[in-house]
């Protein structure tokens, strides 16, 4: 397995390893390579059950407002609250967007997990937007498993004459 991108140094169905294997996105499998075996239904199927997954989020970040308006905490507790959660979901589509791009450092990610968990939203506005341009994370799959391939290639070439033979440089 490679370090740098965990794909396989062995593709699936390979008898004696040609190349390294594609990391399977999630929704996607390894579709996103080709495009091929339904990745285009995939793609439409994401982008709707992303939407209709943040469409029920809202409905119930609205009963919760209701209940907030219940209790009546009060004005300052309710702007808190709304305040809190459109900034945690603007801070988490920016991170989400990003990560689709590069890889996120795992400190970082940790640290954010509560923002995110809380931006949820966010994070599932930035998934459907991703799914007109592509697979979410398919440009960074592609780019780490196209530089895993260029790098198999390299190491597998033969040389040609023998190395022994060959003059030496004074």
């Amino acid at each position: 397995m490679s370090d740098e991108n965990g794909t396989q140094d062995t593709p699936a169905g390979s008898p004696g390893g040609t190349g390294p294997r594609p990391d399977p996105l999630r929704f996607f499998g390894t579709t996103w390579v080709n495009h091929d075996n339904g990745y285009a239904a995939r793609r439409i199927a994401t982008a709707a059950g992303s939407l209709a997954t943040a469409v029920v989020s809202c409905l119930v970040l609205r009963f919760a407002y209701q209940g907030l308006q219940i209790a009546d905490v009060g004005s300052f507790v309710t702007l808190l609250v709304i305040v809190m959660f459109a900034i945690c979901s603007a801070l988490a589509f920016g991170h989400t967007w990003e990560s689709f791009n590069k890889r996120p450092d795992p400190d970082r990610q940790a640290s954010l997990r509560g923002l995110l968990a809380i931006g949820f939203v966010g994070s599932l506005l930035a998934y459907f937007f991703r799914t007109f341009t592509e697979a979410p994370g398919e440009k960074l799959h592609r780019q780490e498993y196209e530089s895993a391939v260029a790098q198999y290639e390299k190491r597998t070439t033969r040389r040609t004459g023998n190395p022994s033979k060959k003059r030496r440089r004074s």
